[in-house]
This record gives structure tokens, sequence and C-alpha cells, in this order.
């Protein structure tokens, strides 16, 4: 049986209803990864008319979440950030991220960044999700082509993110 966007979204709204915050991340990273071992959801969801790297495909007006695809075509190396005050989970669904986790050293203070330090990577090959939790500090590297399956908890295109500087080696 195909495993929809409609089926997706549909059990990420009831997860939310029945276990809001954290409580439900497990929950909504395996049905993320349900969607990522479809072929025909892939196929469907990520087609060559997504030429830039984010379109939203679902936005749920009751809960707020979006399902996002995401498209990089060449390796890119992304700056430490957190989602401001929404969650997030990354889905793999073709290349390879190396996810690395980062952790405040000092918080930020007025306009003066958070400096944080290289905690650990997480490779996430495909079929693999990771739930970020309000506040997680993470960034990725990609060394070549990437397809992503991203839940927001907000739309990020109204969040204001917090402001990060990784501590220089001495």
């Amino acid at each position: 049986m195909t495993y929809t966007l409609e089926n997706l979204a549909g059990d990420i709204r009831q997860t939310l209803k029945d276990s809001p915050g954290n409580a439900g991340s497990s929950d909504i990273c395996q049905f993320v990864e349900k969607a990522l071992g479809d072929e025909n959801f892939i196929s469907t969801n990520f087609g060559t008319d997504k030429t830039g790297p984010r379109h939203i495909i679902y936005e749920d007006p009751d809960f707020g979440f979006c399902i996002c695809v995401h498209m990089y075509h060449d390796a890119q190396n992304g700056k430490p950030h957190d989602h401001g005050p929404s969650w997030a989970v990354y889905g793999q669904a073709e290349g390879v991220t190396e996810m690395t986790h980062w952790r405040i050293v000092k918080p930020a203070e007025g306009d003066s960044p958070a400096l944080v330090e290289q905690e650990e990577t997480l490779v996430m090959d495909p079929g693999m999700a990771h739930f970020y939790k309000v506040g997680d500090i993470h960034a990725p590297n990609r060394a070549g082509k990437v397809a992503l399956l991203r839940i927001e908890g907000a739309n990020l295109d109204n969040i204001t993110r917090s402001k990060i500087q990784p501590v220089q080696a001495a």
C-alpha cells in the first residue's frame, strides 16, 4: 500500500494531538522513515519540478507544521543554526548528509551571538530521520546531490532564528 503525503500529514497531526511537544518525536521520525521507504511517495513528491532548495508541500492549518522537500544539487556546508522556537525532523531521501551537532559554550547576550563548539557528527543515509527539539543546534554538510524530507514544527519562513557563532580555535 502506498504511503501518501495525506497519510504522512494525518499521522503527524494525530501524533501531535495525542503526544504534543517532544513526546511524539520518535513516532514522527517513524512516519518520515515510512514515507522515505515508499518509492511512490518519493517519485510523487521529489520531482524534477523542484529546482530550488526548499519547497513546502503541505502546511497544516490547525497545528502549523510544514512538510518540506529540500533539493540540493551541489556540495554545501551549512552554518550552525537552530530553528528558533520550532522543532524539526530531517529525513534523508537521497545522498548523504553529515549533520554536525553543536553545544552552547556561551549563551547569547545582547547583540552578541551564542558561541558554540562541535559535539558530534551524525551521518544520515537514505531512509534515516532525526528529530531536533527546540534549541538543538546543528549544521548540515553535503558532499554532493542531496534530497531531504523535512518536517518543521512551524513554517520557518516566519521564524526568527538565534544568532550563533562557532568558537574560534586558539
